[in-house]
């Protein structure tokens, strides 16, 4: 059989068997171009074939997908960089790539936690660090110097008690962040900045209102754990990073305007770098929070008898806070509370202290967290058995009050039978909800599935719904065979190659049902050779 290949401008005809396999076609073109292919760690260099806008597999051959005689298939080459380094997070167990050049193996491992908060979302001095053995990887050090190579999968731990925590902030779950918050109270201000950051970095509406309203600042810095209060110069500079800087670098634009709105410094807040919510919005292309923080920079501010500039009105504001802070006499510098540690406090000391970053969940560590000790309630004597020995004549009349048996009061059998009318229907609703879900978890591939623009519902039945009850029994015995085997059953197996068939835009629709039966007899053909299922794989075979 003849088919045409067409690749960078050429058209050349190349015969094939209708039996050849995709990767064969492959090799016959990269030998007759001389197409230099190669894969190595940092990337690969390959073919894609495409034939009626879908890309071929390599396990297909060509009368699978419908190739016809003089067929045309275009022929591409693609380069694919593989992730400098993986990063499993612990919170969310997911690994993530980072597609980075080499060089990043030669930086220190501050930077590359710096694109790890713009990819997760936490704040630096949440997580740390670790290499595949478990050892802790330090800031001012670089990646070679953990012997960390290309492909290298690294872990994200973050404070024990805080994978809870730190998955409602992600998911934007109010209720679930006020229930794992801390009771020490200078912990309890910290996870309320972080929830406010994650919050702005993620757009949710909600916990941003409610830490906004907990007296949390968006043009304060997240900072660092107490523990870690008096390490100064081991910290990353980004800890000086605000909620307003997550929301600038996400482009998230109503929370900028709930920033601006609750707080007008936050225009002229500054990070590590020097860099405003405005430059740091310019530097990620976020047009619409661009064009509203230019609005609001150049804007006025207007009073009962004067209009300042929004600039001036800031430099006023700032100078005001400045002189607050410089005027306070003794009595208020004694009440104000000193930063760093005090004494008693837990102090966390680059390797010297017990790691507490192991991303414990909450009930494990919950024995050292003042959250969780359980209230014992007092013993059962207490007050009522000093009265009791006090008052013996109304110990008496409150024995004989318990021993009176108290009865559940009538019920009328019209409101008894209205009632479990009420509690059947709610049971049905129930159970078709649940049917529903069901089907859906069922369908993964059902929405992907292209169906004909007229579909005629008074069908009859195919002739073996009224088979013999052997042929029944058959039937419903190669369905489970094939269901042991593959993973899924006949018909998600039809759905997911109906799906696969849909890719081939250019077909019609018929030839798409027609590619996608074909695909499913070859998988049912597969797995009868590799599995041994004669007898019931082909009468599977033949149903398909």
């Amino acid at each position: 059989m003849r088919i045409f290949i067409a690749f960078e401008g050429s058209f050349e005809p190349f015969d094939v068997s209708p039996d050849e396999t995709v990767e064969a076609v492959k090799l016959m073109i990269k030998d007759y171009f001389h197409i230099p292919l190669s894969e190595d760690k940092q990337g690969r260099r390959y073919l894609e074939l495409m034939y009626a806008g879908a890309a071929l597999k390599d396990s297909w051959s060509i009368a699978d997908v419908g190739v016809s005689f003089c067929s045309t298939l275009k022929c591409f080459v693609k380069e694919e960089d593989k992730p400098a380094l993986y990063v499993f997070n612990a919170v969310t167990q997911e690994t993530m790539p980072i597609m980075e050049n080499i060089s990043l193996l030669g930086k220190k491992v501050s930077d590359l936690r710096t694109l790890l908060t713009l990819r997760c979302g936490f704040p630096v001095s949440v997580y740390c660090l670790r290499t595949p053995q478990g050892l802790e990887m330090y800031d001012c050090n670089t990646l070679r110097d953990y012997q960390t190579e290309i492909g290298t999968t690294l872990r994200l731990d973050v404070w024990d008690g805080w994978k809870e925590f730190l998955m409602g902030c992600l998911l934007g779950q109010k209720l679930k962040v006020q229930h794992y918050l801390s009771e020490e109270g200078p912990v309890l201000k910290y996870q309320r900045r972080v929830a406010l950051y994650i919050a702005a970095f993620y757009g949710h509406a909600e916990l941003t209102e409610w830490a906004l309203k907990q007296g949390v600042r968006p043009n304060e810095a997240v900072g660092v754990h107490p523990y870690r209060a008096w390490c100064h110069e081991a910290l990353h500079a980004d800890v000086s990073k605000c909620p307003v800087h997550a929301a600038a670098e996400s482009g998230q634009l109503l929370i900028l305007k709930a920033f601006v709105n609750c707080c007008a410094l936050c225009l002229e807040c500054k990070n590590a770098a020097g860099q405003t919510p405005l430059t740091i919005a310019l530097k990620h292309k976020h047009k619409d929070c661009v064009l509203y923080l230019l609005t609001k920079t150049w804007s006025t501010v207007s009073f009962p008898k004067v209009s300042i500039p929004m600039r001036i009105y800031i430099k006023i504001k700032q100078w005001v806070l400045r002189a607050q802070g410089h005027g306070l006499n003794k009595s208020q510098l004694y009440r104000t509370r000193v930063s760093g540690a005090r004494v008693g406090d837990t102090v966390m000391v680059d390797g010297f202290s017990k790691p507490k970053m192991t991303s414990q969940s909450w009930r494990k560590c919950g024995d050292k967290d003042p959250q969780n000790r359980l209230c014992k309630l007092p013993p059962l004597g207490g007050q009522r058995a000093s009265r009791k020995a006090a008052n013996p004549l109304a110990t008496l009349q409150q024995s004989r009050r318990e021993e009176t048996p108290v009865f559940p009061p009538l019920v009328d059998a019209n409101k008894f039978s209205e009632l479990q009318r009420h509690q059947e229907k709610n049971q049905k609703k129930t159970t078709d909800t649940v049917r529903n879900k069901e089907k859906l978890i069922r369908n993964v591939y059902l929405p992907q599935v292209p169906l004909p623009p007229v579909s005629k519902v008074g069908y009859s039945h195919p002739s073996y719904y009224y088979a013999t009850p052997g042929a029944v029994f058959l039937l419903r015995s190669s369905f489970r065979s094939f269901s042991e085997h593959s993973g899924k059953t006949p018909r998600e197996n039809a759905i997911y190659c109906l799906a696969v068939a849909s890719a081939f835009k250019e077909k019609p629709w018929l030839q798409q049902l027609g590619i996608a039966r074909v695909l499913a007899k070859k998988s049912i053909s597969n797995l009868t050779t590799q599995k041994g299922l004669t007898p019931r794989g082909n009468s599977l075979e033949n149903l398909l």
